[in-house]
């Protein structure tokens, strides 16, 4: 007989997106992103962090101040690290589950890309209006997004 307290999909690739996140250094907010296919085939995963080159310790990680010397000019989203970390040609129809709502900009580069459903954790800047422009985008173009619902499972992972 088959075990029968294995985890469903939504479980297994938010999952994947929450370990995911685990690999960001920002102090203040970690996300990860995992877009799969029609399939429930994992293309591609992201984080956000600084670009490749640009040093974890050189450049800054506050969130206050002027613009040049806080994050939001030098790291890239989990979102577009998942885009841009893909090598295959196409993710025309897929789904994200992503840790936090997406911005503006990874909205316009998710809708570009022709992902056609986002399943997000958090959505902790709901009012902001990068993530209202988001929502006005990404319900234009058709594309589902719909809030994780947690199942209250705990998974522990010894490494």
């Amino acid at each position: 007989m088959k075990k029968t307290d294995y985890i469903n999909w939504d479980e297994y690739f938010m999952g994947i997106a929450l370990l995911s996140a685990e690999r960001s250094k920002d102090p203040n907010t970690s996300v990860g992103a995992c877009i799969v296919s029609n399939e429930n085939k994992i293309l591609t995963v992201g984080y956000n962090g600084m670009p490749i080159g640009c040093s974890d310790d050189e450049f800054p990680w506050e969130r206050e101040g002027d613009d040049y010397n806080t994050k939001y000019f030098y790291v890239c989203h989990a979102e577009m690290n998942a885009i841009l970390n893909y090598t295959g040609s196409n993710i025309k129809d897929s789904k994200l589950y992503v840790t936090l709502f997406p911005c503006n900009e990874c909205a316009k580069a998710l809708i570009q890309k022709g992902v056609r459903e986002i399943i997000y954790l958090s959505d902790k800047y709901a009012d902001t209006a990068s993530t209202l422009a988001s929502k006005r985008m990404l319900s234009a173009a058709g594309v589902i997004c719909r809030q994780y619902e947690k199942s209250g499972k705990t998974i522990s992972i010894e490494l």
